[in-house]
């Protein structure tokens, strides 16, 4: 990661968007290059740009992982008007400590042996780069900024949109 301080600081800014946004789109790249998105939810998002995962160990995401470590996650809540992109590497793991640390009640749903299920494992993310659109979340802020932009003929001004490399 870059050490600069306003590095840091734009990591922090997209962690602190991200953290309670739990369900992201996982895009991975299949074999043939074909792009596959799945509904993942989001177990841990670390200060130093690491997001944490579980998986069945013996999956196609886990597979196309292992082939092409490239991964995008789309994160989303509509009803604030944030949007955010995450582009990075990630690793798929079996770590029994993790998973201790991780685990919650609901993931017995997809591993029903518990934390010592056979297919239980676990995908890191190491965040490369992002990108986020924060728009006011209120209404009339946001037509009135579009009413503006009709009236004058510049474009409107549609929120925070931040592209962070790390």
């Amino acid at each position: 990661m870059n050490n600069d301080p306003s590095t840091k600081e734009n990591l922090e800014k997209l962690i602190d968007k991200i953290k309670d946004v739990k369900i992201a789109m996982m895009t991975t790249v299949d074999d043939d290059g074909t792009l596959r998105s799945r509904p993942m939810k989001t177990q841990q998002t670390r200060p130093d740009g690491e997001l944490w995962f579980f998986t069945g160990y013996a999956s196609g995401k886990t597979h196309e992982i292992e082939h092409d470590a490239h991964v995008n996650l789309s994160y989303a809540e509509p009803d604030d008007n944030l949007y955010v992109s995450v582009s990075g590497k990630a690793r798929v793991l079996r770590d029994q400590q993790k998973i201790d640390e991780l685990w919650s009640a609901d993931m017995k749903a997809w591993f029903p042996d518990g934390k010592e299920d056979k297919n239980i494992g676990l995908i890191r993310v190491a965040i490369d780069k992002a990108e986020y659109w924060d728009t006011p979340s209120n209404t009339m802020v946001t037509l009135y900024g579009m009413a503006k932009a009709a009236l004058t003929g510049e474009p409107a001004k549609g929120g925070e949109n931040k592209k962070i490399n790390l």
